[in-house]
């Protein structure tokens, strides 16, 4: 790959810079897929999301149980950035470093917890 000017991407408009935006965001999943808990999570997604349709009694609830598994690999992703962001910054321990990183993880267990819920509720429901 090779490396664009600070900014590049600031210059394309169009189709070009939805493009090039594509091949950020591929590249952006495939770096989360060298993290063991996003593919912990995603392949808890392949499982989930067809659950969610025989689990779900109406759109918007097969939608809501989807998009709660969805949004846990979103906050995954999230804290591996914040992670890899301090991560550069220096190996040496700082107050600060480890606060971001435990606000990050605690984020990920927060949309588990609701992911979790949300499942929770809706088999209750479906058996009831």
């Amino acid at each position: 790959m090779h490396k664009e000017a600070v900014g590049a991407q600031k210059q394309r408009t169009g189709l070009n810079r939805i493009v090039h935006a594509l091949g950020y965001s591929v590249a952006g999943l495939r770096a989360g897929w060298s993290e063991t808990a996003f593919r912990q999570e995603a392949m808890l997604a392949v499982c989930l999301v067809p659950l969610a349709f025989f689990v779900g009694t109406n759109w918007l609830e097969v939608a809501v149980l989807c998009a709660v598994v969805i949004w846990v690999m979103v906050v995954e992703l999230l804290n591996t950035g914040i992670e890899t962001a301090i991560d550069r910054i220096g190996p040496e321990w700082h107050d600060l470093s480890k606060r971001a990183k435990d606000m990050g993880s605690a984020a990920v267990l927060l949309s588990l917890l609701l992911c979790a819920g949300v499942w929770a509720a809706a088999i209750w429901h479906r058996l009831s």
